[in-house]
């Protein structure tokens, strides 16, 4: 679905990530994993189309430059972390933005198949109840699942998601990753996820890709990624070491 050759992006005239290569398939979600600073948010908001690149991004065999930005927000989702910014809409109406590239105006009534899409996926990120409250009034983990509830109704061919369990605590963070990983593969849809929480990664994805100053060190399954030196090198500490020391101490003896 997703083949990405020779990509550099940056700002300012000065590329941050270089010479990226991979692919993705349908039903599957990648996690991009390494060290702060190394380029994941700017690998993001480049396969969005947020900044100029060179190299080639392929999206089911068409060069994303070549498809209008309507066209591109119907295929294609970026959720970015929270800044705190928004308009105090109620929860309802704010996933409800994400029905935009599939309305001819962004005030039509909502269909009855559009408002069954909306309530299965504020049921399903437990925001149902909440349909009704102001944004501005929410918890930062209620207001995550909200816009992930927003990117969701977008229902696009490739999310891409910059720490989504961002504000999150492990119950939801869990059960967001189960869900994504369930809806990539019922819907045969790509996930890209940003994801420092290597315990998440390796449970709930099915690729990684593993980044460091800017390149692409290595991607493959999350088993080989996770498990090799590499890890070790572009972090600079043994995870795997820690990992298995923290399982230790939650044995029962």
């Amino acid at each position: 679905m997703l083949k990405i050759n020779k990509l550099a992006s940056g700002y300012n005239g000065l590329d941050i990530i270089k010479d990226i290569s991979l692919q993705a398939m349908r039903g599957e979600v990648l996690a991009v994993i390494g060290p702060n600073g190394c380029g994941k948010t700017t690998l993001l908001k480049t396969l969005a189309r947020l900044l100029k690149y060179s190299g080639e991004i392929f999206l089911d065999n068409i060069e994303i430059s070549s498809i209008s930005r309507k066209d591109l927000a119907r295929k294609t989702a970026l959720l970015v972390q929270t800044s705190g910014i928004y308009f105090p809409y109620n929860v309802y109406d704010t996933v409800a933005m994400g029905r935009f590239p599939h309305s001819t105006s962004f005030l039509k009534n909502h269909t009855a198949e559009e408002r069954e899409i909306l309530r299965q996926i504020l049921s399903r990120l437990g925001l149902w109840d909440e349909r009704d409250k102001l944004i501005d009034t929410l918890s930062g983990g209620q207001l995550q699942r909200v816009f992930l509830a927003r990117t969701l109704a977008q229902n696009p061919e490739l999310i891409l998601l910059d720490e989504p369990t961002n504000h999150l605590d492990l119950k939801h963070q869990i059960e967001l990753l189960e869900y994504l990983s369930g809806w990539a593969k019922e819907n045969s849809r790509l996930v890209i996820a940003v994801l420092h929480d290597l315990n998440l990664a390796r449970n709930f994805a099915d690729k990684a890709a593993l980044m460091y100053n800017g390149t692409l060190v290595s991607c493959g399954s999350c088993e080989a990624i996770l498990s090799g030196n590499m890890l070790k090198e572009s972090f600079d500490i043994d995870i795997k070491s820690f990992m298995l020391e923290s399982l230790e101490k939650w044995k029962v003896h």
